[in-house]
């Protein structure tokens, strides 16, 4: 069952942002409401499996949450893949091995409780970071791709995909207006889109797609495509 996400819904004293029960609860309808392109991403995720998921190779859901990039994964990949599916909340990987369980798609899975920066990438020709590196310490991002990439087999594919912010500031505020609109569209009120704001604060930390980029050049990735940006967010496809 969904639940809706009321959790900002009325005045509270400001606290950071965590992946606790609570959140796992309305996770789903959260990121739905909340992440514009998120569905056209997860076909994209689909298209990425089947073209690129290569038979007896390992693809990695970076920040699993709840499990739904990890289905997408398993569902279109050959049978002798292997899903590894990550994530450092207890109450989401919780729900995503209930919600992995209840699949029965030819591809076997493993969900573990670990942080990212803990995981050994290997043997992989897909690996997802579907709007996590971006509640990572900045100055832990690029050791972070650089293992990745390490652990991909030639041909391999990254999907990046994060908040971004821009450097000019009129477009910064173009765009996170925009932005604030599409929330109120899917029915957040003013006040939750105040605190939820402020709960993210330093929680969240975005950077501009130009830093994405670096990074992935750093580590390795000789071709990165844009293959979404809706508003502040935007999603990048990098091939070893």
């Amino acid at each position: 069952m969904k639940h809706k996400d009321t959790l900002f819904a009325t005045p509270m004293e400001t606290s950071p942002f965590e992946f606790n029960a609570q959140v796992a609860d309305v996770f789903d309808n959260m990121i739905q409401r909340s992440v514009p392109g998120y569905h056209f991403l997860l076909d994209v995720i689909a298209v990425l499996a089947q073209r690129y998921g290569a038979k007896d190779s390992q693809c990695y859901d970076l920040g699993c949450s709840l499990g739904t990039t990890s289905l997408r994964l398993r569902q279109n990949l050959p049978a002798s893949c292997h899903v590894i599916g990550v994530d450092n909340s207890a109450a989401m990987v919780s729900r995503c091995k209930h919600n992995m369980a209840r699949d029965h798609s030819q591809a076997s899975y493993e969900i573990c409780q670990q942080n990212i920066q803990d995981t050994r990438i290997n043997n992989a020709s897909i690996v997802i970071l579907n709007f996590t590196l971006q509640f990572i310490d900045d100055q832990e991002r690029q050791t972070i791709l650089d293992n990745i990439y390490a652990g991909m087999n030639p041909g391999g594919v990254l999907l990046l995909a994060e908040k971004v912010c821009f450097d000019a500031s009129e477009q910064q505020q173009l765009q996170t207006t925009l932005y604030h609109d599409f929330k109120r569209l899917q029915g957040y009120s003013d006040l939750e889109v105040a605190q939820k704001r402020a709960a993210l604060e330093n929680v969240l930390v975005p950077n501009t797609l130009q830093q994405h980029r670096q990074r992935l050049h750093t580590a390795g990735f000789k071709q990165t495509e844009v293959c979404m940006q809706c508003f502040n967010f935007a999603a990048l496809l990098a091939f070893k």
